[in-house]
């Protein structure tokens, strides 16, 4: 049964009938949320997590992670820090840049090859981190909450094989009984859902 409101006009019944004025899309099933609206939900979320403690410190999250990063891995490039933070070479130098102006991060060429960079804390990079390493171990503990061990592998995992296929060549659909029934909705005429 349909409703009679024109808002509604498409929607089933028991879809709305809980929240008068809702769309179906505010009531989808957990099976039905596209993974990716929910690693981009995810990413926001930690990014306002991050950016509300931060944010007193004078750091954007880019900063944040960059300047965990260049502790936990002394001594190492450029090319290294952006690898390790998952961005473009480009956005690492930018970011790089802003704590090097800060005083924050020493950037020096590497005396046994010119071509590479060398990256540490400066004095004060050393005294902020002892401020960002609590509020780093508790977002990453709070990112984790819930979770034992092979939940937090398989996540690991999963987000792997996600940015995998992403980045790598096109791959056919899987195929399975939700994909079946939603080809099935498509209709031949210029692939127009029914």
């Amino acid at each position: 049964m349909k409703r009679n409101n024109p808002k509604h006009a498409d929607v089933p019944e028991r879809l709305t009938s809980e929240l008068p004025g809702t769309s179906c899309n505010t009531q989808m099933l957990e099976s039905q949320e596209y993974v990716g609206l929910l690693i981009a939900a995810a990413r926001r979320s930690l990014r306002r997590a991050v950016q509300a403690r931060v944010a007193p410190l004078r750091l954007n999250p880019p900063q944040f992670w960059a300047l965990l990063a260049v502790a936990e891995t002394s001594g190492s490039s450029l090319g290294a820090l952006a690898r390790r933070q998952r961005i473009d070479p480009p956005a690492a130098s930018r970011i790089v840049a802003a704590l090097v102006r800060r005083g924050l991060v020493r950037f020096e060429l590497d005396p046994a090859d010119r071509r590479r960079s060398r990256l540490s804390l400066t004095r004060r990079g050393s005294e902020l981190l002892r401020k960002l390493r609590p509020i780093a171990d508790d977002l990453r503990a709070r990112v984790v909450s819930g979770m034992d061990a092979a939940e937090e592998a398989a996540l690991r995992a999963s987000l792997r094989k996600v940015i995998g296929n992403l980045q790598g060549p096109r791959v056919a659909r899987r195929e399975g009984p939700d994909r079946a029934r939603a080809a099935a909705r498509v209709s031949p005429v210029r692939g127009r859902r029914r």
